[in-house]
């Protein structure tokens, strides 16, 4: 077993994934989403794991948009509480001229920044993780990231905790060949979309209602097949072999114009 993951070390997917797999599996750091999926579609490794939603922020774009295309099956959800930390090389602030994060942490820390560090420059980055490396070089720097990335890059910790929402959490998906046996406790996700008509969205619904499946999220997203067109993800509960979860699916089936399951897998 081989887990690709959302590099570079020290990344919270990174700590998603250790705590998924207990350190019982190596970890290859990718430099994008679309590598993480281009490994694993390749064989290079058995796992993937990315970021699919913050509690804050909202849905990872570039995840949904690979999840359409890519032939590989989520095949489990790891959901962990997120904790921004204020790090720097030496200690204060004395000096600052500019803070490293992702465009992410920085929107999940807005309210702290502007009440603490007013006209620092913010620059954002690929990941926490080299937010931490760039402060590591550079005494003027501060970085916004994890526990993990820091002391992976021997950084102090200034503040800790600096998120605005203390219940800031994201879900991570792991992603391989093929989805989860039934556990009695799953989760079927899925991709649909319906003609541009009165009533079509819910007539997608109606199936769901009919057969007592539970809808716990559906969003929107562009389907970059034509202007003004969307695909809808969504997430149901059930194991996509239960019977009143394969019958509300095959009814779909005949009323979307485009229906794509995802997989399913043990709700985190």
């Amino acid at each position: 077993m081989r887990v690709a993951t959302l590099g570079p070390l020290g990344t919270f997917t990174e700590e998603a994934a250790r705590k998924h797999f207990r350190g019982e599996a190596p970890m290859e750091a990718c430099a994008s989403i679309d590598e993480v999926f281009r490994r694993v579609e390749a064989g290079a490794a058995t796992h993937g794991v990315v970021p699919v939603e913050n509690s804050t922020e909202g849905a990872v774009g570039r995840t949904l948009d690979r999840l359409l295309s890519t032939k590989l099956l989520i095949c489990a959800e790891i959901t962990l509480r997120i904790r921004q930390h204020l790090l720097r090389r030496i200690p204060g602030l004395l000096g600052v001229r500019v803070v490293y994060s992702h465009a992410q942490s920085f929107a999940q820390c807005h309210d702290w920044l502007e009440r603490n560090l007013p006209g620092i420059e913010r620059i954002p980055l690929v990941s926490n993780a080299e937010a931490a490396r760039r402060a590591a070089a550079d005494e003027a720097a501060l970085a916004i990231a994890g526990e993990a990335a820091g002391a992976r890059y021997q950084l102090m910790v200034l503040a800790c905790g600096i998120e605005d929402d203390p219940d800031n959490t994201t879900r991570f998906l792991v992603l391989s060949e093929r989805d989860a046996a039934p556990t009695g406790r799953d989760k079927t996700s899925l991709v649909m979309s319906t003609g541009n008509r009165p009533g079509a969205m819910v007539s997608l619904l109606r199936p769901f209602s009919h057969h007592g499946v539970s809808l716990t999220r559906l969003e929107s997203r562009p389907s970059r097949e034509g202007l003004w067109e969307y695909v809808f993800f969504a997430d149901i509960e059930g194991h996509a072999r239960e019977p009143k979860v394969a019958r509300a699916l095959a009814e779909l089936g005949g009323r979307a114009a485009f229906l794509k399951v995802l997989g399913s897998y043990p709700a985190a």
